[in-house]
């Protein structure tokens, strides 16, 4: 047991200081980009394993949701799907952005939820049960959608095809996922403190890759840091804000309840930039993966800080028992 209380602190140190992680080590990868660079040919390994740890936070009791709260989940989708891509497109063209950095923000805007979203909305006293759904149904439908966004929206850009980038999800996202979820299923049944240890574990597991890969591409990068750096950042600021505005405006037009609204409002605005890395440097280049490792940075600091409004002006009551763990 006192391993397991080890674990949990250091899962919560971890957690805690998350963006403090990926400033610092950003900070050392663009002084120093030989340092991280080395780690690029690992960027898509290192994702899977973070979405395998997502699988393993799953549970049947989440499937089930699904079919329990149809409307909200739909709704959540939805949104999610039309709001961010549209918004990926608006953005692009409103500063005028080179051809790859574009290709960036609508590989954010075309990606599923992060898991990053249910924890700021446990954080923010939302609904997580209904999170969960959301992360679930935007990420199973990952292999669809996101190509088909990506294709749609960048298509005259790319030599890349629909079936590409399709395998390259389910590779990435899907098997992992569905195997860490029938992992989890295993360890439940026959190991169960080795199921409890493996929730504390990847948190921190996640916590390194999703550092690990930010630097990479930081390292990768820092020439374009340098000349393009400001202009991406006001991309990555304007998407997310406009994604966590829309999350919040259909939650409330659509009569969700308040924790619903902050729940919609984070699945929304809160994306699987991670994702969006691995398919940039698998498929195009550094550059490219430069705003969705921005988003990484970005939305670990708006999501807390919104969260954190939240919870001090609340009136609906305290947060559910059991955060979920983090990924991107």
């Amino acid at each position: 047991m006192s391993s397991l209380n080890a674990a949990k602190r250091i899962s919560a140190f971890a957690n805690r200081y998350f963006v403090v992680w990926v400033l610092a080590f950003s900070a050392i990868a663009f002084v120093v980009p030989p340092a991280f660079t080395w780690i690029g040919p690992y960027i898509t390994p290192l994702l899977g394993i973070i979405m395998l740890g997502m699988g393993i936070t799953l549970q049947p009791a989440d499937f089930e949701r699904l079919f329990e709260r149809p409307r909200d989940v739909i709704i959540g989708a939805l949104t999610q799907w039309i709001v961010m891509p549209t918004a990926a497109y608006l953005v692009a063209v409103v500063l005028s952005l080179p051809p790859e950095l574009a290709l960036g923000v609508i590989l954010v805007g075309a990606a599923p939820g992060g898991t990053a979203s249910n924890v700021m909305t446990y954080l923010g006293n939302g609904d997580v049960a209904l999170s969960v759904a959301i992360t679930t149904v935007t990420t199973l439908a990952a292999p669809i959608v996101m190509p088909a966004w990506v294709i749609f929206l960048a298509g005259e850009q790319l030599s890349v095809t629909f079936a590409d980038l399709f395998l390259s999800i389910v590779q990435v996202v899907l098997i992992p996922v569905i195997a860490g979820f029938a992992l989890r299923y295993v360890l439940d049944r026959r190991a169960p403190s080795i199921a409890e240890a493996s929730i504390e574990v990847f948190p921190v597991v996640s916590v390194v890759a999703i550092v690990a890969i930010v630097a990479a591409v930081v390292g990768l990068s820092h020439e374009t840091i340098a000349t393009a750096g400001a202009v991406a950042v006001v991309a990555v600021v304007a998407h997310n804000l406009i994604g966590l505005a829309g999350g919040n405006s259909v939650g409330r037009l659509t009569g969700m309840s308040e924790k619903r609204v902050r729940t919609c409002t984070f699945e929304v605005g809160l994306q699987n930039s991670g994702l969006a890395v691995a398919l940039a440097t698998s498929f195009f280049s550094p550059t490219a993966a430069l705003i969705p490792a921005l988003f990484s940075i970005w939305h670990n600091v708006s999501g807390p800080a919104l969260a954190s409004y939240f919870s001090r002006n609340d009136t609906v009551g305290s947060p559910s028992p059991t955060p979920v763990s983090t990924d991107d």
